[in-house]
């Protein structure tokens, strides 16, 4: 056989190979997704997952966290911060950094923030790091860093860790740990609609909710994933809303989702993602963003992996 044949078949098969490459990283994320099973389980004393797929009214992957904020050693925690300028407060973070940095059972990721950018998988604001704003009140361990913006509700714990959501812009003083989200999604057990100029987006999308039973000793965690066809394809507020109702939420807060929504539990010394975050376009793939709410808990009875609190 002529050897210019053999070279130009030589070189194709490099070309294909080197094409195939992110195609198998690619195929390798996905397969690391959570299952399209049904999953209860607890995690840590007091604190229950809940994994859902539904096929209807379209794939939907639901993660619900359910916490009993009166079990011994549960205790919430916000990401600390320190006002700079009104887009720098707090280092940005994934919400695995966040978790293993504070030695956290869990964590979820919270408020909107600013600034923000995403145009390629190398080309995105804001990197583990960098500077930026939360949108609404944000305080940490008793201190406020980020201010009350009118219309932003907020998520407020009291230092006996009761926690209320308050369809205005402040907690009351007192405060010890706050995130602010863009719209109430329940209130008195009922839906609310976003109001007319909202941040929100009412298509189909990833989403992160905190909900609260009416004794505000129940948290639930509602991450909901998106971005995803035939795996799952996001919800609506209203949808959100019947959700946390569903729970048995008395009042439910939307907080910042998209690729934002990250769900993660402390594993051994390690990490695990309970829902499958997309940022880039790229599955499994965690945000770094402004503020998380997180919850230091104790292991289940004859477990010792996780650290006494």
């Amino acid at each position: 056989m002529d050897n210019r044949v053999l070279v130009k078949w030589a070189v194709n098969g490099v070309g294909m190979g080197i094409l195939a490459i992110p195609l198998l990283v690619f195929g390798g994320l996905v397969g690391q997704r959570p299952p399209q099973t049904n999953l209860t389980q607890p995690l840590f004393q007091g604190i229950n997952y809940q994994r859902e797929f539904r096929a209807s009214p379209r794939p939907l992957m639901l993660h619900i966290v359910s916490i009993d904020l009166t079990a011994p050693g549960v205790r919430l925690m916000v990401t600390p911060g320190q006002q700079q300028s009104i887009e720098s407060e707090t280092n940005a973070r994934t919400t695995s950094e966040f978790l293993q940095e504070f030695d956290l059972q869990l964590a979820v990721n919270a408020s909107f923030f600013h600034p923000f950018r995403e145009v390629s998988p190398w080309d995105y604001y804001p990197r583990s790091g960098d500077r930026v704003g939360a949108v609404g009140q944000a305080i940490a361990n008793g201190v406020e860093y980020s201010y009350p913006l009118e219309s932003w509700s907020v998520l407020c714990v009291a230092a006996d860790q009761q926690v209320q959501i308050l369809r205005a812009d402040r907690c009351p003083p007192g405060t010890m740990q706050a995130v602010a989200g863009s719209s109430v999604l329940v209130q008195h057990g009922k839906p609310v609609a976003a109001p007319a100029g909202s941040a929100d987006s009412d298509g189909n999308y990833s989403r992160t909710a905190v909900a609260v039973d009416r004794t505000g000793k129940r948290l639930w965690i509602i991450a909901v994933d998106d971005k995803q066809w035939f795996y799952s394809e996001g919800v609506t507020l209203a949808e959100l809303a019947e959700i946390a109702i569903a729970q048995g939420a008395d009042s439910a807060l939307n907080l910042d989702g998209g690729g934002s929504t990250t769900l993660v539990a402390a594993s051994g010394k390690e990490f695990r993602l309970l829902n499958a975050p997309v940022h880039t376009k790229i599955p499994m793939r965690e945000r770094s963003v402004a503020n998380h709410l997180g919850v230091y808990a104790r292991p289940l009875p004859g477990l010792t992996r996780n650290k006494e609190r």
